[in-house]
């Protein structure tokens, strides 16, 4: 039997008011992998997130969860999905332990086994039986994945869910985050507008504007075959003409050379310019900006509009 993707949208729409507010949205999520959506106010990322959880109906096209389309088997797909909205919410005089039983009890086969892994997964052992009113915000933040994760959900949706957390605490929350998608092999939406966020934590991200999907950026390629470096040579144009003909993939960016090339091959790879007459004045690593792009595909500017 096929394997199916954690998450896979495709051909999606939706029409609110006569507007347009999703256009052919196509989007897969793997196991363990967490993909950051990226977009301004306004852009449909909350529109998105909502028809993924069934809260409101798309206008077209399909969306299926673990293999079960969600108009067609809710329910079994809607189990395989935990989801953080902002900052979660519980109840206040109750301790930690006691808000996780109060949901776990909600579900037919969560043990106490796996609330106590959870309670270690996001590192709250020390304040698990302390009342939620004392807890930091970070602490509410730990405290919503376990209530996310309590019965083993293949996909989960966060979003905005750094919003008011100080620089330690995001960072915590991110390692909390990468050890869940390695250690559960749980896929990861992550909905935000802060691209660092997005740079820091995830392996894809998804560029959304207007309602359409206007770019993928793999950020964490791990292929050593795909690395590319960054070289300043002159004269650019012979190098370029020398590395075409030569078999390697490259291009100018901002009067330099970004060429694919593995970090072995790069000591051979000066020599034979040299060689060849071409200055090599210096070579480093080329990350792809991903605020590059995004500040391109989205003019910079945020939508007039509050999310939807």
């Amino acid at each position: 039997m096929a394997k199916h993707p954690v998450l896979h949208i495709e051909n999606v729409d939706k029409n609110m008011d006569g507007r347009m507010i999703l256009h052919d949205i196509h989007l897969t999520a793997e196991e363990g992998e967490i993909i950051g959506l990226l977009g301004p106010n306004g852009s449909g990322k909350t529109t998105l997130i909502k028809l993924i959880t069934g809260l409101i109906q798309m206008s077209g096209g399909s969306i299926a969860i673990n293999g079960f389309p969600i108009d067609r088997q809710f329910e079994q797909a809607i189990q395989a999905v935990g989801a953080i909205v902002e900052n979660p919410e519980f109840y206040p005089y109750l301790t930690g332990y006691e808000n996780l039983k109060h949901y776990a009890n909600m579900h037919h086969d969560i043990t106490i086994e796996r609330l106590k892994e959870v309670v270690i997964r996001v590192g709250l052992e020390a304040a698990i039986h302390d009342k939620v009113k004392t807890y930091s915000l970070g602490m509410k933040q730990r405290l919503g994945i376990a209530q996310a994760i309590l019965h083993r959900p293949k996909l989960l949706i966060l979003d905005e869910p750094t919003n008011g957390l100080d620089p330690a605490g995001m960072k915590d929350f991110r390692e909390h985050l990468r050890e869940l998608a390695k250690e559960e092999g749980t896929a990861i939406l992550f909905a935000t507008h802060l691209l660092k966020e997005v740079e820091d934590l995830c392996d894809r991200v998804v560029i959304l504007q207007k309602g359409k999907i206007k770019s993928e950026v793999i950020l964490n390629d791990r292929d050593e075959k795909r690395e590319k470096a960054l070289l300043e040579v002159q004269p650019q144009e012979k190098a370029l003409q020398w590395l075409s003909e030569h078999g390697y993939e490259a291009y100018a960016e901002k009067g330099m050379l970004a060429v694919k090339v593995a970090k072995a091959q790069i000591p051979a790879l000066n020599q034979q310019l040299v060689a060849n007459d071409i200055d090599v004045y210096s070579i480093s690593p080329f990350k792809h900006s991903l605020e590059d792009e995004y500040m391109v595909l989205t003019n910079g500017t945020e939508e007039r509009n509050s999310d939807v």
